[in-house]
């Protein structure tokens, strides 16, 4: 029997709040340069880069700018290229950060690359494909933004971050400056601003949507899923009993909607084909397509302690696990110990498409340890089903690009749910742990930096718990639904459930500011 529940459909109706509609017909008429850059971020730096004299409509100005930040995307990788040529000169430390900027990098010109052939295309951009390109464009900025954290965070890197701070700075304003000419371009603004007002005002869950019956070849998160948590892959009948005589239990549904290319099985006892689920990742075959099925890796009951890596060529992987506190995934790396936020985590995904069930990502270093990631997930169109996320402070790296978590318990103590992505969680426990002393516990840090980025953090039908040990102390920690990370940071919760939240909420919102826009002429 299928869930009577709306997780797909709100899942769009929230990006429908941060994805305009496309029932205005953008202006294409000639635009001065000027007229154009005055809804930018930074006027002054966008009339600096648009061609000198003249009109051209904002199409073409979306186009050039996009196509300019493309060029200078490149230079920037070079140049992280060429810091790490010279890499026995830095310290460990700076190294990793320079190698977060280099992966950030490289996503953005793919962004870019991507963003610049959807635009020359074609004048009218269908509902998905600008909400894609806004996408990636808001991505651009949160990959900036987390290159110059990794940087700033990292003291032994002050020669390399001085050396980098020009372009850095520059880059982030042309691509916000791209962002913006897209977003007035192919994005109304009188339609953005009242879906984002009704997103905020009406708590009204959507129906669910009808989808035809033994229909193969959908997305997970395009299905219904079963009370029993039995899945609707579409596979061999070998696959099939292989997979389900591995596991003990009916792991499948018959109804076959979601297809599956390739099992493989994870055992640490050697009867399966991997030892090491990062083996099982890396044997995934390349840059498939999601009509290509999904890749499925079982991962036996078991403690694996290994940091996992599902890079951007590994599309539509799933893993599957035994269940919650069988299947784990463990780590302990931190910012104490010389790692970033960002290359601290347990399981770093980028691929898209990605899928996880019933497994547990731990990171194990501890409060003490300060920032220790135990997801970090930047995977466009993923989904996270019956997982739990452990760890204290900054657990869960909702990164960039669009995730959905549905029916997981993620645990920490300061900023554990954070990050700039276009993030649902649905009837997801949430436990806050006690924290060191003279630390209050915050749930949510969203970290959205600019006002044209489609991104920010829904909860719906989630529970707000105490852990066992904030449970049983004194009752004197301060725990906050959330703050502002960053300057347009934005969570919408609606329908909690807090049966014991009077033990654990200190103040809502007290401390989540109103924010406004920031002066242009910090160029």
């Amino acid at each position: 029997m299928a869930f009577e529940s709306p997780a797909l459909a709100f899942f769009f109706s929230f990006l429908l709040f941060l994805h305009p509609s496309r029932s205005d017909t953008p202006p294409a008429a000639p635009t001065a340069p000027g007229t154009a850059c005055s809804a930018t971020p930074y006027p002054t730096f966008c009339r600096s880069v648009l061609p000198p004299g003249g009109s051209s409509n904002l199409y073409d100005y979306g186009r050039f700018s996009v196509a300019r930040s493309l060029s200078n995307a490149r230079k920037f990788s070079k140049l992280i290229d060429r810091y790490l040529a010279r890499r026995s000169t830095l310290s460990t430390t700076a190294v990793r950060a320079l190698e977060d900027c280099q992966l950030l990098s490289g996503l953005n010109i793919d962004f870019l690359t991507s963003a610049g052939a959807a635009l020359n295309a074609t004048n009218s951009l269908l509902d998905p494909q600008a909400e894609q390109v806004q996408t990636l464009l808001s991505a651009l900025l949160t990959n900036q933004q987390t290159c110059l954290d990794s940087l700033q965070a990292t003291s032994s890197a002050w020669s390399v971050r001085n050396g980098l701070s020009a372009p850095l700075s520059n880059d982030t304003k042309l691509y916000s400056v791209s962002l913006a000419l897209f977003s007035r371009g192919w994005v109304p603004q009188k339609k953005n601003k009242e879906l984002i007002r009704g997103a905020f005002t009406r708590a009204r869950i959507p129906k669910k949507p009808k989808l035809p019956k033994k229909r193969r070849g959908l997305l997970f998160h395009d299905v219904e899923l079963a009370e029993d948590g039995s899945l609707p892959l579409a596979m061999s009948d070998r696959n099939r009993k292989f997979l389900e005589s591995r596991s003990g239990r009916r792991l499948l549904q018959s109804s076959d909607q979601v297809l599956v290319s390739e099992t493989v099985v994870v055992s640490q006892d050697g009867t399966g084909n991997f030892t090491t689920v990062s083996d099982a990742v890396a044997s995934a075959p390349n840059n498939t397509a999601a009509s290509d099925g999904y890749y499925v890796i079982y991962v036996v009951a078991g403690v694996y302690e290994e940091y996992v890596s599902v890079p951007k060529n590994k599309r539509y992987l799933m893993m599957i696990g035994d269940g919650i506190n069988q299947t784990v995934i463990t780590g302990n790396r931190s910012v104490v110990d010389g790692w970033t936020t960002f290359n601290s985590a347990t399981l770093a995904v980028v691929g898209q498409g990605f899928v996880a069930t019933n497994i547990t990502f731990r990171n194990t270093a501890g409060a003490i340890k300060h920032q220790a990631v135990a997801v970090r997930n930047g995977a466009d169109l993923s989904t996270f089903y019956s997982c739990s996320f452990e760890g204290y402070q900054d657990t869960l790296y909702t990164h960039s690009l669009r995730q959905f978590y549905r029916e997981c318990d993620i645990y920490g103590t300061v900023d554990y749910i954070f990050g700039n992505a276009a993030v649902v969680f649905q009837r997801c426990n949430i436990y806050s742990r006690l924290p060191m002393s003279g630390q209050q516990n915050t749930v949510t840090a969203q970290g959205r930096t600019d006002p044209n980025q489609n991104t920010g953090t829904s909860m719906q039908n989630c529970s707000f718990l105490a852990a066992a040990d904030l449970a049983a102390s004194s009752g004197s920690t301060q725990t906050y639904l959330g703050r502002p990370w960053k300057l347009y940071s934005r969570t919408k919760v609606l329908l909690v459930l807090y049966p014991y939240l009077h033990l654990l909420i200190a103040a809502i919102a007290k401390n989540y500011l109103s924010l406004t826009r920031p002066p242009d002429e910090s160029e």
